[in-house]
């Protein structure tokens, strides 16, 4: 999964490099990222045209704490390739003023990837259910509900339920859908329900990464395991078109 999204974001990197010199591109985190960001940062790119943007961040903790989304990016990916830019999403700053100033830079012009996961609650960035499918702001404040927070605990980024920041700063659900392509990795099986959930049931606010299905060029990579849940019809269906 890893080397297939890799090989993807890098193609589309390159063409956007080609047709006007430059590429800009959303890069996300989490356990679901792992292999993606590994094996991107090997690619042939020109990563000096290239401004990444942060998708998510908890509110509250520094770069050095070990489930710092910044940090978490720095040593995977900023640390590996020349980006041109990268913005941070600063959890320890003001939130407001930290939207504030990326969100400018991000709607400065269009993006050409962004790269994602979906939670076990069926989450898009950190749009916990339900999800504001109308605000236009590029960056919002959120809460966390405890199924996200139980996730965070479940992949051994904190010690405990407690431990686990109540609010975050994520990309709103708009402003993703405003990229022209968007990969979306989501392996392992308690991702399971969430997989079936956003392919399966009724586009809303409830399962938030339901909305990838409105998009035009978004593409949902699975693995077994993730596809546990879907009807044997469904599984059918999307090996016919692998």
């Amino acid at each position: 999964m890893g080397r297939f999204v890799a090989d993807a974001a890098a193609d589309v990197l390159r063409n956007a490099i080609a047709d006007r010199g430059n590429a800009r591109l959303i890069v996300a985190t989490g356990a679901s990222q792992f292999e993606v960001l590994q094996q991107l940062v090997t690619r042939d790119v020109d990563w000096s045209v290239v401004d990444a943007f942060h998708l998510d961040e908890y509110i509250g903790i520094d770069a050095d704490h070990p489930a710092s989304f910044c940090g978490y990016l720095k040593q995977r990916f900023v640390d590996h390739v020349p980006l041109r830019s990268f913005a941070y999403l600063l959890g320890d700053e003001d939130s407001a003023e930290v939207m504030s100033d990326v969100g400018r830079k991000l709607q400065s012009a269009p993006v050409d990837l962004a790269l994602v996961g979906i939670g076990e609650n069926g989450h898009l960035a950190f749009n916990d259910p339900p999800a504001d499918f109308d605000t236009d702001a590029p960056y919002i404040r959120v809460a966390l509900d405890e199924a996200c927070r139980r996730q965070q605990v479940g992949e051994g980024w904190f010690a405990g339920l407690d431990d686990v920041p109540t609010h975050a700063i994520s990309m709103s659900i708009r402003q993703i859908m405003k990229t022209s392509t968007i990969l979306c990795s989501v392996p392992d099986a308690q991702k399971a329900d969430a997989v079936r959930r956003t392919l399966l049931d009724d586009i809303g606010p409830e399962i938030p990464a339901s909305i990838l299905r409105r998009h035009d060029d978004a593409t949902l990579i699975i693995d077994r395991a993730s596809a546990a849940n879907l009807p044997h019809e469904v599984l059918q269906d999307l090996e016919s078109t692998a």
